[in-house]
């Protein structure tokens, strides 16, 4: 079973959905037949690579909300990562472009396609969300690979180059020609999809009621898109109610 998941290191939904999918998977009795790939989706593509402001200060001019609105926002997301035992500090959380971080997973996938990014995109996303780093940053994400086993030579021989562009655009295109417009999203064996940062439970029942391989993808549709189904779309990212 071949199980996509298009994401993006800036979403905050996308990590907490990660944990969610992640502890249903561990519950899915057929779980050693499952192969992840982790596929490319930017929010923000336009998001500067040099001096990128603060999410406060990005969320601010682009919704007109005042400081303490955002801050509002981010402690409704923080209250729900921390239920899944993530530690968010979106205060800290920097709006940088995540195109070469994107890159440095899929270097990772290739060089252990065993993992297929799991542990690179899990290191990015807890950098972004958790410790305010920023993933756009060349010598970041050279300290990050290597938490990760990865080169530091071989990571930065890449990001001096265009190795894996391709790859990122081309999971782009495919999310597009899916009309998949928010992240998280979940392809499973490319027939089911299932969008947003579902509850464990769902997650588990979609592994359990698998249709045939191909055609198009059907939506598999869980609670509506409160706290325990949110997604980021380019337009921004479901906040849940206080």
């Amino acid at each position: 079973m071949l199980i996509e998941i298009w994401s993006d290191i800036a979403c905050p939904w996308c990590y907490i959905g990660k944990v969610r999918f992640e502890a249903a998977l561990e519950r899915y009795e057929h779980r050693d037949a499952v192969q992840v790939r982790w596929r490319s989706f930017e929010l923000a593509p336009a998001a500067p690579k040099v001096d990128p402001p603060s999410t406060s200060e990005h969320l601010m001019a682009k919704y007109g909300r005042s400081r303490e609105q955002v801050a509002e926002m981010m402690a409704r997301v923080t209250e729900v990562a921390a239920a899944e035992g993530l530690d968010y500090r979106l205060g800290d959380a920097v709006a940088a472009n995540t195109f070469d971080a994107h890159r440095l997973v899929h270097l990772a996938a290739a060089l252990d396609p065993a993992d297929g990014g799991r542990a690179m995109m899990t290191r990015l996303m807890r950098a972004y969300q958790c410790e305010g780093a920023d993933v756009s940053d060349s010598a970041t994400l050279v300290r990050l690979g290597a938490e990760c086993g990865l080169d530091d030579g071989r990571v930065t021989r890449m990001l001096a180059s265009t190795d894996h562009a391709d790859a990122v655009r081309a999971d782009e295109r495919r999310a597009k020609s899916l009309g998949v417009d928010g992240v998280p999203f979940f392809v499973i064996d490319e027939a089911h999809g299932v969008s947003g940062a579902q509850p464990s439970e769902f997650f588990l029942e979609a592994l359990r009621r698998l249709g045939p391989k191909g055609g198009p993808v059907t939506l598999l549709t869980g609670p509506a898109a409160t706290d325990a189904a949110a997604a980021c779309t380019d337009d921004g990212c479901e906040v849940p109610q206080a």
